[in-house]
């Protein structure tokens, strides 16, 4: 395993904020297949100071008001939105793999970047109008992001901001959500 490269890190909240995630990231070659390197963001979390600061900086940058809940798309989303929810006093809606919600779910499939999914969330989630704030750990070919995106409008929610921690950019899942507000703390 080796860390992330922070020197020159750039992210859309300024290189400080891109640094700081960049040092709190391993690279796991061959994880989860062979060939592929993943980027894991636990010691990120592990680090109640690091984890802080990126949580207000995400806070500050949407602003306190500008959402009435925090999606957390499964599973590593969730850590994030609870974060925030609690930081902000809004509620956590949890984006989830397919056959994990217990009532009527709205569900949509995706390619991955080596393989294919289904996520669904709750068809009861939000109120017409409900500024719905959408958090992730990465953003890789954009196909989660998309079909996340997609499923909180299909149950009335209104897309007020999109954050992750990390984007792959070399994948270009930016493209894939053109025309939708994207905020990547750290892009390599």
């Amino acid at each position: 395993m080796t860390q992330t490269h922070s020197t020159g890190a750039r992210g859309d909240s300024g290189p400080q904020v891109a640094r700081l995630v960049a040092s709190r990231v391993l690279d796991v070659p061959d994880f989860p297949k062979p060939g592929v390197i993943f980027k894991d963001l636990m010691p990120l979390f592990a680090d109640g100071e690091v984890f802080r600061e990126v949580i207000d900086g995400i806070v500050e940058y949407h602003g306190r008001d500008s959402f009435d809940a925090v999606v957390g798309i499964e599973a590593r989303g969730f850590v994030i939105a609870a974060a925030i929810a609690y930081a902000t006093g809004v509620g956590v809606v949890p984006v989830r793999k397919a056959g994990k919600l217990p009532r009527a779910a709205y569900s949509a499939s995706y390619a991955l970047e080596y393989g294919e999914a289904t996520l669904e969330v709750h068809q009861d989630a939000f109120t017409a109008g409900h500024r719905v704030l959408v958090v992730d750990d990465v953003l890789a070919t954009g196909g989660t992001a998309e079909a996340t995106l997609d499923l909180v409008e299909r149950a009335g929610g209104t897309v007020s901001g999109f954050t992750v921690l990390l984007e792959l950019g070399f994948l270009e899942g930016r493209k894939k959500l053109a025309g939708r507000p994207v905020h990547a703390l750290l892009t390599v």
